[in-house]
């Protein structure tokens, strides 16, 4: 009886593990268009840097897909640009969304002549021709940002999905864009987590908030792809895995043999 009741115990307990971290598995949105290697920001370099205008025009002239990053400006216009204040790219001690578009227009990136761009310049650009794998920045509950690029993407012709580290921007879309790709983004976020934030960061690290998001595919840290939870996401339940960031040609040919698709950066696949 004692064996018999542990049995119960450990099997309600895998049960429970499998049920949080399991991606969409029934009624799942169609993928053909995006299994595609992704240029990380586009395909930049010196010249046309990371998320900029020229960057994306060289990664459509080369025929690999596109991953890129957008958040809201003061003046809630939908800007693609990564990090969440403009030091690092613009040297400049200002977060994003302290500025209306037309102020951060006359930014410069790394002193190049490329200007942060809208997400509508990049739709403009792309047109269709190659897929788009767009992260929707935000660490909080606001979901202003999802609902304003839905409307954007509604009227898109072209293959795109969508990627988040918030599975509560991922939960939006599984509630009113049930047809749109959505990916969740995981790290080891236990290493940057805030004081008092570590039982958030641990469920995050480990894909126990699947259960909000229902991804339909997972973009992994490569340094965390042999997670267990990775593995059975992939294996068991089928769904895609794209991992980041590939940076050598040795690194994408392991991806390649795992059956992964690469978000890469630095040489051309």
């Amino acid at each position: 009886m004692g064996f018999l009741i542990i049995f119960l115990i450990v099997l309600a307990i895998v049960g429970i593990y499998l049920l949080l971290i399991m991606p969409r598995v029934f009624d799942r949105a169609d993928m053909d268009l995006l299994l595609f290697d992704y240029a990380h920001r586009g395909l930049w370099n010196d010249i046309y840097p990371e998320n900029s205008l020229g960057a994306f025009a060289r990664a459509v002239e080369a025929g690999v897909g596109i991953e890129l990053d957008i958040q809201l400006s003061k003046d809630k216009k939908i800007v693609v640009f990564h990090d969440y204040d403009l030091k690092r790219m613009c040297g400049i001690n200002k977060k994003v969304s302290e500025l209306t578009f037309e102020e951060l227009q006359k930014i410069k990136l790394k002193g190049t002549t490329q200007s942060i761009p809208t997400l509508a310049d990049v739709l403009k650009l792309v047109d269709g021709k190659v897929p788009l794998l767009i992260e929707l920045k935000g660490e909080e509950k606001n979901i202003e940002l999802c609902k304003r690029t839905a409307t954007m993407l509604d009227k898109y012709h072209g293959a795109f999905c969508v990627e988040s580290f918030n599975p509560l921007l991922l939960s939006w879309f599984k509630n009113f864009r049930p047809r749109y790709a959505r990916g969740q983004l995981v790290t080891n976020k236990i290493k940057k987590t805030k004081k008092g934030s570590s039982l958030f960061a641990f469920s995050m690290s480990n894909l126990f908030l699947n259960c909000i998001s229902r991804p339909d595919f997972i973009a992994v840290d490569g340094r965390m792809r042999k997670r267990p939870a990775i593995y059975i996401c992939n294996k068991i339940f089928k769904a895609k895995i794209f991992v980041w960031t590939v940076r050598t040609k040795r690194e994408y040919e392991i991806s390649q043999k795992e059956g992964f698709h690469a978000i890469f950066e630095k040489f051309l696949p």
